[in-house]
C-alpha cells in the first residue's frame, strides 16, 4: 500500500486533527507490509474502516458554578471500534481536550486493548473542562451534567468509561452515581471505582505498575539489572507517582518528576521519604510540584515551565504526563547523557522524530500502546469482577497484571525482531494488536 496517498486522503478528509493523523500514520507506516500480505484485507478496505471511528458523539455540557452562573463545555465520546469487545477508554477532563486529540486516543486505545488480551474495543471521551480550581460542588455539577448527555450511549456490554487525565476516583465516583440515578441500575459500566463500589484493588496503581513490569521485561532482553539504575520520570499524577513508588522498591534511583508548571531534578534520587512527602502533595493536597523544591532547594532543582529530558543524566526515562512531551532535542539529550531505554507511560508522548532518534540509536524504546496497558488491563480485571459479583486480593490483580504485561512483551517481541536481533517494539506492538482486530472484523463482515 501506498503510505503516503493513505495519510494525504486522511488529512484532507480530517483537516486540523494533527494528533489524529500522528498516530494514524504511525501505525500505518510500521504495518503497511503486513497488510500487503492479505489480499482479503484490501478487498473490504479495512485499513480504512479501522482507522475512521465507528461513531463519534458529541454534545453541550450546560452546569451551573458556585456564584450561580451557567458554564457551558463540550463533551465528546468517540467509540472507535468494538470487533473484539465493547468500546472501552477513559475520559479526560482538560482544557486541552478537543476532538483530533480524541480520536487519536481512541484509536491508540483499540490497539492497546487488543494487546491485553481481554475482550475490549476502543474508545475515549472528554470535556475541554478542567477540575483545577473548581471546588468538589462545581466538579460534581459538571459531572452529573456530563453524563446527563452520555448515559444512553453507555453501559458494562456497550461501552465501559473509566478516568484519565482530570479524571479520578472522586469524578469517577460523581458520574457513576449519577449513571446509576439515571438507569436504576448498578452495573459495572464504570471502572476505576471506589473499592467500596465495585473498584478493583491495585487499579490507581496498574499504568505505573504495569509500565515498570513491561520496563522489566526489556530489560531482561539484553541481561540488564534494574538495581541501582537512574530513571527519569515526568508528570507528578497516578501514573507517574505509582512508577516512581514500585521503581523505589526495586532499588532503582527516581532523579526526575515534573507537573504542568515545571520539573525537579533530584541527582541524588528521591529517598522514600521526599516520595511520600511529594504524594501526599500530590494526592491529599493536590499540590504544585514547585512546592516540594522550595522546601529542598539543596535537594533538587526546579526547571519553570520544562521537561526534563535535557536538564537529567539517566539511564531510563519514562515519560508519563503527556502527548508530544518529548522531542527530537530532548531524545538527543537523552541519548548523550546515556539512556539505555525509554519505556511510555503517557500515551504518545514521544514525537515521531524522537522515536526516530531512539530507534536509531538502538536503545530499547517501548511505546506506550505496550507499555502502559496496565492500567486498561486492570480494568478489565475489574469489569471480570464486576460481572462475577466478587473481588479479589491485591496480590491476585498484581500477579494476573504482572502476566499480562509479560504477555503483551511477548506479542511484541514475535512480531518486533527484526535479523540482527533488535526488537523494534513499535511495529512489533502495532503489528499484534492490527491483526487480531483485523482478524475480527473480517469474520463479523462489512458492519
Amino acid at each position: 500500500m501506498n503510505v503516503k496517498e493513505f495519510i494525504e486522503d486522511l488529512r484532507t478528509r480530517f483537516p486540523n486533527e494533527p494528533e489524529y493523523i500522528q498516530a494514524v500514520e504511525e501505525v500505518v507506516a510500521s504495518i503497511a507490509d503486513v497488510y500487503d500480505r492479505y489480499p482479503a484485507f484490501k478487498s473490504v478496505n479495512l485499513l480504512e474502516r479501522l482507522c475512521i471511528p465507528d461513531r463519534i458523539i458529541s454534545f453541550r455540557v450546560s452546569w451551573v458554578d458556585d456564584k450561580g452562573r451557567v458554564r457551558n463545555n463540550m463533551g465528546y465520546r468517540v467509540q472507535h471500534n468494538n470487533a473484539i469487545g465493547p468500546y472501552k477508554g477513559g475520559i479526560r477532563f482538560h482544557s486541552s481536550v478537543n476532538l483530533s486529540i480524541l480520536k487519536f486516543l481512541a484509536f491508540e486505545q483499540t490497539f492497546k486493548n487488543s494487546l491485553t488480551t481481554l475482550a475490549m474495543g476502543g474508545a475515549k471521551g472528554g470535556s475541554d473542562f478542567s477540575p483545577r480550581g473548581k471546588s468538589d460542588m462545581e466538579i460534581m455539577r459538571f459531572c452529573q451534567a456530563f453524563v446527563n448527555e452520555l448515559w444512553r450511549q453507555i453501559g458494562p456490554d456497550t461501552d465501559v468509561p473509566a478516568g484519565d487525565i482530570g479524571v479520578g476516583a472522586r469524578e469517577v465516583g460523581y458520574m457513576f452515581g449519577w449513571y446509576k440515578k439515571m438507569t436504576r441500575e448498578f452495573t459495572g459500566t464504570f471502572t476505576g471505582k471506589g473499592l467500596d463500589f465495585g473498584g478493583s484493588l491495585i487499579r490507581p496503581e496498574a499504568t505505573g505498575y504495569g509500565n515498570v513490569y513491561f520496563l522489566l521485561n526489556m530489560l531482561a532482553t539484553r541481561g540488564i539489572d534494574l538495581k541501582g539504575k537512574r530513571v527519569a520520570i515526568s508528570g507528578s499524577g497516578n501514573v507517574a507517582l505509582y512508577t516512581a513508588e514500585k521503581l523505589l522498591k526495586l532499588g532503582a534511583k527516581v532523579v526526575s518528576l515534573s507537573d504542568s508548571d515545571g520539573s525537579i531534578v533530584i541527582p541524588e534520587g528521591l529517598t522514600q521519604e521526599m516520595f511520600d512527602e511529594i504524594f501526599e502533595l500530590k494526592t491529599l493536597f493536590r499540590g504544585r510540584i514547585s512546592e516540594f523544591a522550595e522546601k529542598h532547594p539543596d535537594a533538587c532543582t526546579y526547571y519553570r515551565r520544562e521537561r526534563p529530558w535535557k536538564h537529567v543524566k539517566a539511564d531510563i526515562a519514562m515519560p508519563s504526563a503527556t502527548q508530544n512531551e518529548l522531542d527530537g532535542d530532548d531524545a538527543r539529550a537523552l541519548l548523550e547523557n546515556g539512556c539505555i531505554a525509554v519505556s511510555e507511560g503517557a500515551n504518545m508522548p514521544s514525537t515521531p522524530d524522537a522515536i526516530r532518534e531512539f530507534q536509531n540509536a538502538r536503545i530499547l524504546y517501548a511505546p506506550g500502546k505496550a507499555a502502559n496497558a496496565g492500567g486498561v488491563s486492570v480494568s478489565g480485571l475489574e469489569m471480570a469482577q464486576n460481572s462475577q459479583k466478587m473481588n479479589w486480593t491485591a496480590e491476585e490483580v498484581d500477579a494476573r497484571l504482572c502476566g499480562i504485561m509479560a504477555d503483551i512483551h511477548e506479542q511484541c517481541a514475535k512480531y518486533g525482531k527484526e535479523e540482527d536481533g533488535y526488537i523494534n517494539y513499535v511495529r512489533g506492538a502495532n503489528t499484534a494488536g492490527f491483526l487480531k482486530v483485523a482478524r475480527a472484523m473480517m469474520a463479523q463482515g462489512v458492519v
